[in-house]
């Protein structure tokens, strides 16, 4: 069985090799929380102590013990380890410890269309934008005051992303008050299909955005001139220069086709990865995505719901690998796994 640059026996190796890395992966996140020792139960109980005045204290010791069995602490490592492989596997990863009864799955669901809606579109523009600015600031025909321009527009780049953050809710929200300075929609204002939700949404949404487009446009713009200038002396570019072609079309057909494909690649990487959100600007814009419920879940010990976000993180990226690596050869006729390596 084959398709164009691929065999069966490629596609079972790399599908080998996808499993192998999320295993591996699995069990770092489920060993890592364990080597910073504490107990998140006892951590919990103690914060409602505090802010109960002490109230509880008589009775956290034998809170903490109902809640370590509820929850299978008090369980050995080894078994706590099969039972988080087999929560894994079915992606049913039980209640959370800080906001039980609410499962992990309600709170993802929950903040996952939010971060896809924030995160993806904003990577998806600042690719767009990035590459855009990038292909132009090569090409020896742009005119010579759009070349000067375009670098401008990378300037926040050099920025952190939560100082930028910082910069536009001073500017924008604080001092001309154009834009709501956090959550994703106003209260009093009914979720819904329905224009005045949608549109108090993308007023919400606004400065987030600008914020992760700002910060990661120089990435896809650097990189893409990087790769522009690199093939500028191709034996296929000098062919297509000797015949006469235009030259919008040895810039498009040519220079920014052949230069794409590792951004395309990098698109790939940068999507899986969108659903562990953005967890600066999603805290400090206090936007309920996941990346904020991954920050209140570093922050309150809750072993569950951290590693359930990050494995669907590892998951998710190994995918989009696992998939760009096998559509490669439909992309570019160039790549082809058919011929095996000599051994």
């Amino acid at each position: 069985m084959r398709l164009r640059g691929l065999n069966l026996r490629y596609v079972l190796r790399r599908l080998g090799t996808f499993v192998l890395t999320v295993w591996l992966a699995a069990t770092l996140i489920f060993i890592i929380p364990r080597l910073a020792g504490g107990n998140p139960i006892a951590a919990m109980v103690g914060k409602i102590s505090v802010a109960a005045g002490g109230a509880e204290t008589a009775h956290s010791g034998a809170l903490v013990a109902a809640w370590d069995a509820r929850f299978g602490l008090n369980d050995p490592v080894f078994v706590q380890y099969l039972i988080f492989l087999k929560n894994s596997v079915t992606f049913n990863f039980g209640f959370s410890i800080t906001d039980y009864p609410a499962s992990v799955n309600q709170l993802i669901g929950a903040a996952l269309p939010w971060t896809l809606g924030l995160v993806g579109l904003a990577t998806v523009i600042a690719f767009v934008l990035g590459t855009g600015i990038g292909a132009f600031m090569a090409w020896r025909r742009t005119p010579s005051l759009i070349r000067s321009v375009l670098p401008l527009s990378l300037t926040f780049t050099a920025v952190p992303s939560f100082m930028l953050g910082l910069l536009l809710l001073w500017v924008f929200s604080y001092t001309l008050g154009w834009f709501p300075a956090g959550n994703a929609y106003s209260l009093g204002v009914t979720p819904g299909l329905n224009l005045p939700f949608l549109w108090n949404v993308v007023q919400h949404g606004i400065l987030p955005a600008l914020t992760i487009v700002g910060a990661a446009m120089g990435f896809w713009a650097l990189s893409m001139r990087g790769m522009m200038v690199t093939i500028e002396g191709e034996d296929y570019m000098v062919l297509g220069e000797a015949k006469g072609l235009r030259p919008s079309r040895l810039f498009w057909r040519y220079r920014v086709r052949n230069s794409a494909l590792p951004q395309v690649t990098s698109l790939a990487l940068n999507l899986g990865a969108i659903i562990s959100g953005q967890i600066l600007v999603e805290y400090l814009f206090d936007y309920p995505g996941v990346g904020q419920l991954l920050y209140q879940g570093i922050l309150n010990e809750d072993y569950v719901l951290v590693e359930s976000i990050v494995f669907l993180l590892i998951v998710a990226t190994a995918l989009a690998v696992l998939v760009l690596d096998l559509i490669l050869p439909l992309i570019d006729p160039r790549i082809s796994y058919l011929r095996e390596v000599p051994r």
